[in-house]
């Protein structure tokens, strides 16, 4: 993980594992409401295998294996043969601008199948710090995505969507590679990346579970399969903005991903659920020379890996062959309006952080009307709904603040799916908080539908519609 500001005062710490928890096969995963099919399950001992090599690499090198080292080249020949060995067409893309001079290539390698128009990406950086072999941080990451490549080529399913995986340079110094391949891709290219997952740090000795976007339509797969081991993850705050699921977040392209912590250090609360050392660092070898092969918690690794796995499973394989039968992770993209305004279009002059009128989660919702005068605004997202569903659901939480009295309606709120109205709400049904609400899109399964949310208002006394947290639902 790249540092975002030196720490000072960081102490050392006994280096203990996080306590442990019955192991959970990934055979299938019972969530709050159903058992849906799931990946097999990923040998943590292959990760760790990965991870040797890592480590000899980086004993060969200097000790380190830094983007503009050969301990960084000798990493990418490594990833690069095992993947080639498995039957993927690997592509390793030098980074021309914005990186360390001397920093060595991006790696990319795509499954060949699956729909090439709906791409389910994931990622994590292969650099490491010049203190250390950087085991942790982040050959964890890059080790579970390695293991996570060949089993999917050791099972060949058939594919609904295509899955690409990438290992990035030069992180450390600034997300860099990650940064250059989301520029140099085509808006059309970014188009067909519907989302990103990133892992870096996943086996932190006294860390904690944390994703990335934890409420988000992307996460829902990541949090089901971590909530089946009962691990109650919380949201990750001190990686946001820091590894390279930020490149692809300013483009609007959904993201999520695993970690287990860096600097920041545990609470009593979270040592109290997860075990370890409250008031310590997640990581105690944190871009240190003793980032190791004893630096790494084998307990989380393994849950992580096999995360990754359930989420490919769900996102990219064909219904019938273990994958869920309506995957609507995803479909709707941005739509707790965190990642700035992209893929929504119309008035996004509406979504922000709105002193006033605060967000059902996170910082940022959409919020519609509250002129007190003539107007119109609106906000839309094409979204195509899965053909598996047969029955799908549009949920978002509206809250509406009204000055109007009575029982007329004269501020409107209409939900449309295409030129279809599925929802009218106004000023009479204004209330003190958010109120969940949803509508059927089981008629649109297989279908490409624009989604759109209008407030209309007249001329005096204000109504506000604010939305958050927009998705689409199987069920």
């Amino acid at each position: 993980m790249k540092r975002r500001f030196a720490v000072a005062g960081f102490s050392l710490a006994v280096v203990l594992s996080c306590g442990t928890l019955p192991a959970v096969a990934a055979d299938s995963v019972t969530t709050a409401d159903t058992t849906v099919s799931a990946a097999p399950d990923v040998d943590v001992n292959k990760v760790k295998a990965h991870l040797n090599e890592l480590s000899a690499i980086a004993g060969r090198n200097g000790g380190n294996r830094r983007s503009t080292g050969q301990g960084y080249d000798d990493s990418v020949a490594y990833v690069k043969g095992r993947l080639q060995a498995a039957g993927y067409t690997v592509t390793e893309q030098p980074c021309t601008s914005g990186c360390t001079s001397g920093a060595g290539p991006n790696l990319i390698a795509e499954w060949p199948a699956g729909d090439a128009g709906n791409v389910i990406m994931f990622g994590a950086h292969l650099d490491g710090v010049s203190a250390g072999p950087g085991m942790n941080d982040n050959g964890s990451g890059s080790a579970a995505l390695l293991e996570n490549a060949l089993t999917l080529a050791q099972q060949d399913p058939a594919m609904r969507n295509r899955v690409r995986f990438a290992w990035w340079t030069d992180e450390e110094q600034g997300l860099n590679g990650s940064d250059f391949y989301v520029r140099s891709l085509s808006s059309t290219e970014r188009a067909r990346i519907k989302a990103y997952y990133n892992f870096d740090m996943v086996a932190s000795t006294n860390g904690g579970y944390f994703i990335n976007h934890i409420t988000s339509s992307a996460a829902a797969p990541m949090k089901a399969y971590w909530d089946s081991l009962g691990l109650q993850p919380e949201e990750n705050t001190e990686g946001a903005g820091r590894s390279d699921d930020y490149s692809f977040e300013q483009y609007g392209i959904p993201t999520s991903g695993y970690a287990m912590g860096a600097s920041a250090r545990k609470t009593s609360a979270q040592a109290a659920k997860w075990g370890g050392t409250a008031g310590s660092g997640y990581d105690p070898c944190y871009h240190r020379s003793c980032d190791t092969l004893t630096n790494i918690n084998t307990t989380g690794l393994d849950r992580a890996a096999d995360g990754i796995a359930y989420t490919l499973w769900q996102r990219a394989v064909e219904t019938g062959t273990g994958g869920g039968e309506c995957d609507t992770a995803g479909v709707v993209g941005n739509g707790g309006f965190e990642s700035g305004t992209s893929p929504w279009t119309g008035s996004t002059g509406t979504i922000g952080a709105h002193a006033g009128q605060p967000a059902h989660t996170g910082a940022r919702s959409a919020w519609l009307g509250g002129n007190g005068s003539t107007s119109t605004e609106s906000i839309s997202q094409t979204v195509t709904v899965p053909a598996g569903c047969s029955q799908a659901s549009l949920s978002y939480w509206l809250h509406i603040d009204t000055e109007e009295s009575g029982s007329r309606a004269y501020d409107r709120f209409t939900v449309k799916a295409g030129g279809t109205t599925l929802a009218t709400l106004s000023n009479v049904d204004a209330g003190s908080g958010y109120v969940q609400r949803s509508a059927d899109l089981s008629a649109y399964a297989g279908q490409t539908v624009t989604l759109t949310f209008t407030a209309t208002e007249d001329y005096s006394l204000r109504t506000s519609f604010v939305l958050d947290d927009v998705s689409v639902r199987s069920g």
